[in-house]
């Protein structure tokens, strides 16, 4: 094998070339303009690219891809300050003290905490998938068909149980994701499942006319029945950080950067989740308790580290199992598999230098993002008040030409559509997407080693439960069920005291 820093060396004089470095550029800026504007999500940014990147080898299609994630997630903060509306639902916690900021005359400096919290998030997430992603890869080729069927259990059990809201309906949207995933044809002897007769149905539903309908038009119908919103006006003053916040700061910093990485490598959570659990660690750890939700420095550092972290902690499963870790990643996992880059254990193997070209392209967008972030706010004040009665129609139209560029068939719109209307559906209902996203895109990793796995025993589902890595993730799965039952936790507890006091 290459040695580490070979590789590494490799992966940033393939980025920093003057075509690639053009396309970073562009990108983070789409990706902030996403991010930006209320109603759109990085997730939908992504969707949408993909669907642009064909023409592009692989190579260029993920530096494009992975740019517009990283610039999507810091752009949602822009009018989470501006306007107290997060541009995505992970700037949700920028709000709380990013919009006070700015009403106290100090927009300027609260968008330059958010770039350099940003910024600091990134580059640490990054660091630890450098460093630990090509060794978890090795570990992974352990994990034959019995436990990535776990693996991808695991990862729609755990979405579901901590994305937030009530449990239950995170299994449901779940396994509503593992049902889509099954229509058409199964993978062992290409049998038609859920088709009646269908010859559409039995060629299956595309993932990214689903995951397109998901987050764009069902995005679009929700943002066009919102109300209007206005920026904060006035004089912004310097976007310049200061140096006192970074040396006051600096535990924040680092917690943050670490709860967001290890929470981005979590299936399914996302960078939501981190960034309200950065949020929350640094208030309790806090001297300054009474400025959280007022305007404190520290709290909007915090959040906008957290989130930031989990862009590069999301990325690690994805190239070492195949299983993602937030909604971005799951539809960056799908560009790989459209491209031909095959996620999973065997890239260490087949690919390991592309797993440094990852870390090289997150540096990049790094810095791309940093130099946006301090000369581009007003003219994103200036984006910020398109209004939106002429930005969803331009918006729906893309999600139309980007679904039936796939395959140019008129089933994939009607596909797009329908999966728009019943998104539309289950977020009035309150259901988590990420579950629904996990259970789409792992439906196929589960079904296929599900099947592959009874093949090899002749129908015996014992090594699914007897080999030890199965094993132990079994345990995790029913755990993490365990753990979703109200009640279960505080029960646990009380009966390890009593034993003690007995």
């Amino acid at each position: 094998m290459n040695n580490p820093l070979t590789m590494l060396g490799d992966g940033f004089a393939h980025v920093l070339q003057g075509g690639a470095i053009f396309h970073a550029f562009w990108a983070v800026l789409i990706g902030i303009v996403v991010g930006a504007l209320p109603g759109l999500t990085a997730t939908m940014g992504v969707a949408l690219l993909t669907t642009l990147t064909f023409t592009m080898g692989p190579q260029v299609a993920m530096l494009v891809l992975v740019c517009v994630y990283v610039g999507a997630i810091y752009g949602g903060s822009r009018s989470a300050i501006l306007l107290n509306i997060p541009g995505t639902p992970a700037s949700a916690a920028s709000t709380l003290d990013g919009f006070p900021l700015a009403r106290q005359g100090q927009a300027g400096r609260a968008m330059g905490i958010s770039t350099l919290g940003s910024w600091f998030g990134t580059l640490f997430g990054t660091l630890i998938l450098a460093m630990f992603a090509p060794s978890f890869g090795e570990f992974a080729l352990q994990f034959g068909s019995y436990e990535m069927f776990w693996v991808a259990l695991f990862g729609i059990i755990i979405a579901g149980s901590l994305s937030g809201g009530d449990p239950l309906k995170g299994y449901i949207a779940g396994f509503l994701g593992l049902l889509v995933a099954t229509v058409g044809q199964e993978t062992n002897h290409a049998y038609p499942r859920f088709a009646f007769g269908n010859a559409d149905l039995a060629g299956g539903l595309g993932l990214l006319p689903v995951l397109v309908g998901v987050f764009g038009v069902s995005e679009v119908l929700n943002a066009m029945r919102g109300p209007a919103v206005k920026a904060v006006a006035g004089k912004i003053d310097s976007v310049i950080p200061r140096l006192s916040d970074v040396t006051q700061y600096w535990r924040t910093i680092l917690r943050s950067g670490a709860l967001g990485t290890f929470i981005g490598a979590m299936p399914g959570l996302g960078e939501d989740i981190a960034a309200w659990t950065s949020y929350a660690a640094a208030k309790r750890a806090s001297k300054e308790k009474e400025k959280f939700g007022r305007g404190s420095v520290e709290g909007l550092m915090a959040a906008e580290t957290g989130e930031s972290a989990c862009v590069p902690g999301a990325i690690i499963p994805v190239l070492t199992l195949a299983v993602p870790g937030s909604a971005p990643a799951a539809v960056l996992m799908a560009a790989m598999m459209i491209h031909g880059l095959n996620p999973g254990p065997m890239l260490a193997i087949t690919a390991p230098e592309f797993i440094y070209q990852i870390v090289a392209m997150l540096v990049v967008a790094d810095v791309v993002k940093l130099v946006y972030g301090l000369i581009l706010v007003k003219p994103l004040l200036w984006v910020l008040l398109i209004p939106r009665a002429r930005l969803m129609p331009v918006i729906f139209v893309l999600c139309t030409v980007g679904a039936f560029a796939i395959t140019s068939r008129l089933f994939d719109i009607w596909v797009m559509l329908g999966a728009g209307l019943v998104g539309f559906i289950l977020r009035e209902l309150r259901f988590p997407m990420a579950p629904l996203v996990l259970g789409i895109v792992l439906g196929e990793l589960l079904d296929k080693n599900l099947l592959r796995g009874l093949v090899l025993t002749g129908g015996d589902v014992s090594p699914f439960f007897t080999r030890p890595i199965s094993m132990a993730l079994c345990a995790l799965t029913l755990l993490a069920v365990a753990w979703a039952i109200p009640g279960f936790v505080p029960r646990v507890l009380g009966l390890f005291r009593r034993r003690r006091v007995a």
